[in-house]
């Protein structure tokens, strides 16, 4: 068996990152690793869906993050932005830096990126492997009915705003992974702590609430960094209760009130959708949510107007964080 030192690029993507041809030809691949692009066969009355996204060690995980929880969320993140365009992931593509050639990080890295693509019945089809300093971009490819793609701009005045799952759980997590709290054996740490490390994008639901919802979005900036976003891609007003939020049992357990509630305004690496939906037409994205076992809460409405408004016990609210913004200066150390 080759050293470390021996496995050359080709060698290191044939023996951690080629599935089986049998599995390539199902998802649609014409062509996929080993030549210089892929061939891919779109199916027909469907629009192309496309995303990418880069973390990077330090900023995006911890340097000591485990390498499987980093293989799920190099996808995850790309995974959750498929989710809220409604539309079905196929392909992907992996350009992984990394300083050194690590076999037992690698296995470990491809089994975390490759079960959750298996989860979603999305394959791999090429990409590069460089060295330097640790990063890993994903490109991620899928389809929706032509037409028919979930966007920001499609919110009405009148629209409810509702959030799938429960939020701040993830950053939470992170805080936790750095403050070494994994230690203290406490079952609630160790849930959000999963929570960061695995979180799951709500690729079935975004399919679901295609039709139903008016405008969606992923929270990966933190729920006020990204509803502005919406708002005004749409052209209106939003505001938003911050005493209907949704947080987790562990959350209120592990976490002192005035925390939670800064991690559920300004934490976005739970995944979780942001949704506009008429307020007749909630009931059906409710049901579709408790099909899945996801929790759907309404947090707000949208209106006529250009502002985002907050509120707590019927008084008007300033959030005292923002959301992540990698070229500015965020109010949290959480990055997402």
């Amino acid at each position: 068996m080759s050293s470390p030192s021996d496995l050359g690029e080709f060698e290191l993507i044939r023996r951690f990152f080629i599935r089986d041809e049998k599995s390539r030809r199902e998802s649609g691949v014409i062509l996929g690793i080993g030549d210089d692009a892929a061939l891919l066969d779109l199916p027909k009355g469907t629009d192309l869906v496309a995303a990418v996204d880069t973390i990077v060690a330090g900023r995006h995980f911890p340097e000591d993050a485990d390498a499987r929880s980093v293989g799920h969320r190099a996808l995850a993140v790309n995974l959750s932005d498929i989710a809220a365009m409604g539309a079905t992931p196929l392909w992907a593509t992996l350009a992984l830096t990394m300083p050194s050639v690590d076999p037992d990080w690698l296995t470990r890295f491809a089994a975390g990126f490759l079960d959750l693509a298996d989860a979603h019945a999305v394959a791999l089809v090429g990409g590069d492997t460089t060295r330097g300093p640790l990063s890993i971009s994903v490109q991620i490819l899928g389809h929706v009915p032509h037409g028919a793609a979930l966007r920001r701009s499609g919110a009405q005045a009148g629209d409810l705003l509702a959030v799938s799952g429960t939020l701040g759980d993830a950053a939470a997590g992170l805080a936790m992974l750095k403050a070494s709290a994994r230690r203290a054996g406490s079952c609630e740490v160790d849930e959000l702590i999963r929570r960061f490390e695995y979180a799951e994008p709500r690729v079935r639901l975004g399919l679901s609430a295609r039709g139903i919802a008016s405008a969606a979005m992923d929270l990966s900036d933190g729920l006020v960094g990204d509803l502005p976003k919406l708002a005004l891609a749409s052209g209106l007003a939003a505001r938003v209760s911050v005493d209907l939020l949704p947080l987790s049992a562990a959350m209120k357990a592990a976490v002192n009130p005035g925390q939670a509630l800064d991690w559920a305004l300004a934490g976005g690496d739970d995944y979780e959708l942001l949704f506009a939906v008429h307020p007749e037409r909630f009931a059906e994205l409710k049901a579709a949510a408790d099909r899945l076992n996801l929790m759907l809460t309404t947090i707000g409405e949208l209106s006529v107007g250009a502002s985002v408004t907050w509120s707590r016990n019927g008084k008007e609210f300033v959030p005292s964080v923002s959301g992540f913004d990698h070229f500015a200066q965020a109010s949290t150390q959480i990055t997402v």
